[in-house]
């Protein structure tokens, strides 16, 4: 856009770029700036406008805010607008920055050269076009921080001495997804889940604390390869098992990305290992034309290496002073969404959650929460938290389809896996969390007592080998406690009516209760 033109802003709608509004009111702060100056961007998850009742008005994708409200139609009214009600949209923030050109930017901030939403704008201009503008520094001001760590969660911050402000943003401009302060989030952080593992597992003896330990983190490999509609050998899920309790043992940097590729994927006949040099999607082909039809599209290969960096300079740098779950969230939901291999993505996403959880210490040392498992039982929510940005995402991408039925972007997408809202994510990520500790956890670490506890007192009635009293119990749990006719005449032909009876009323009396 011409940046002598001055943009047109929309008076009131009662649509949207195809988002219905609760009412009619005029659109402000990102959704004005988008319309106003035709930007090619995911549409914010919830955006705002000016209604002309005096109360708020919220819904699932709109927040109509009242005329006192209303910012001056101008880019400095909208922009200030969206910094103080809306947060940051880094992917928005950008495509205006290039629609608009320096000009108007260095207009606004010589208009107020110590004003705290002017200098902010400022520094996101140069940070985020890595472009410097003809300002001199600034002189003046208190130093206040970039992000609004009231609406989004950030990084310690570090002085950004040029716009006298402080620098929290908690990535790099290659890649620094945000997530919003919700009561959700809030109340999981209110729960200090790391404790409430530490209480649940501080009278547990050490010998059952291992089983459970060895059992809940096969339980999550396998887990893992089912979420992908996998039935690996053993040998695979044991290997691939090992990799996740070494979690967060070694920083991470490509060589790691693409050593734990190998070992998830095993077989690589098939399969190219290594970065993707191609375009990728998620999704099916036409059954006779075999043209793509992609729920998902990848990150242009050409983009891979700047975000590569940026999600290991995130793992190293801000990830170490954020909250551990909404870190594993912002890594490991970057890391699928860009889809940096071939095959093995769903699984290294996962892999990251671990990464960091244990590197965090969040979770009790020797310990894997099975949180794919979680997954795995929340799957269609884990498919909608997935596609609550890729549904977003998908019409702004510009493919044609390969010879070799593949797909390739042709316009420039790299922003969008820079910059996403994570929130949802990391909601997502928080409940599944929660569930591993105050479900898995306990569950798993009761029944290795009551298994003990049957063991011993079969073993005081009758002599049998460890094998025998595994099958025994094994089919006393599949036939609701009772052993089967085909299990007397066969596998434990030799105990007597007295023993099966008095057996099977120590398992009833023991995991009766369930």
């Amino acid at each position: 856009m011409d940046s002598a033109r001055q943009p047109r802003f929309s008076g009131p709608v009662t649509v949207f770029q195809e988002r219905r509004l609760p009412e009619t009111a005029v659109p402000a702060g990102y959704a004005a700036l988008i319309d106003a100056y035709g930007l090619a961007v995911p549409l914010p998850r919830i955006l705002c406008a000016i209604g002309a009742r005096h109360r708020i008005v919220e819904d699932r994708n709109w927040r109509i805010m009242t005329p006192r409200h209303a910012p001056h139609p101008t880019l400095d009214g909208h922009l200030t607008f969206a910094l103080k009600y809306e947060g940051l949209d880094l992917a928005v923030l950008k495509r205006l920055f290039m629609a608009t050109g320096p000009a108007p930017i260095e207009a606004l901030v010589r208009d107020k050269p110590t004003g705290s939403y002017a200098r902010r704008i400022w520094f996101l201009y140069e940070w985020l076009t890595g472009t410097a503008l003809d300002l001199p520094d600034a002189q003046a001001g208190r130093y206040v921080p970039v992000l609004d760590p009231e609406l989004q969660w950030g990084s310690e911050g570090v002085p950004a001495p040029r716009q006298r402000l402080r620098n929290n943003l908690p990535g790099t401009p290659d890649f620094c997804p945000l997530v919003f302060r919700s009561q959700a989030l809030e109340r999981f952080i209110a729960l200090d889940l790391p404790r409430r593992a530490q209480a649940i597992i501080a009278d547990v003896p050490r010998d059952i604390l291992a089983r459970t330990a060895a059992f809940l983190l096969l339980k999550d490999s396998r887990s893992s390869y089912a979420i992908e509609g996998e039935r690996p050998p053993q040998d695979r899920i044991q290997r691939w098992g090992r990799a996740i309790g070494e979690a967060g043992r070694q920083p991470l940097d490509r060589e790691e990305l693409l050593r734990l590729q190998r070992i998830v994927i095993g077989d690589s006949r098939f399969v190219r290992l290594g970065f993707r040099e191609e375009g990728g999607f998620v999704g099916e082909h036409d059954r006779e034309t075999r043209m793509p039809l992609p729920s998902h599209i990848s990150a242009r290969p050409e983009d891979l290496p700047a975000l590569l960096d940026g999600m290991i300079a995130f793992a190293g740098g801000p990830a170490q002073g954020m909250d551990a779950v909404i870190a594993a969230a912002v890594l490991a939901f970057g890391f699928v969404y860009i889809h940096p291999f071939e095959d093995g993505n769903g699984r290294l996403h996962r892999y990251l959650i671990h990464h960091i959880l244990a590197q965090r210490g969040f979770n009790p040392p020797g310990m894997v929460f099975p949180v794919s498992a979680a997954i795995l039982e929340r799957i269609d929510g884990y498919r909608n938290t997935l596609e609550s940005y890729s549904q977003r995402l998908l019409p702004l991408i510009d493919w044609e389809p390969t010879e070799q039925f593949n797909l390739r972007v042709l316009n420039d997408t790299g922003d969008f896996y820079r910059f996403f809202d994570a929130t949802p994510h990391a909601e997502f990520l928080y409940a599944c969390v929660e569930r591993t500790i105050e479900q898995d956890l306990p569950s798993e670490t009761a029944f290795l007592r009551r298994y003990d506890a049957f063991r011993r007192r079969v073993e005081t009635l009758v002599d049998m080998p460890d094998r025998s009293l595994d099958l025994l119990f094994r089919f006393l749990n599949q036939n609701d406690g009772k052993l089967s006719h085909r299990a007397r005449d066969r596998e434990f032909k030799d105990l007597t009516d007295q023993e099966a009876q008095r057996i099977e009323a120590i398992y009833t009396e023991t995991f009766g209760d369930g």
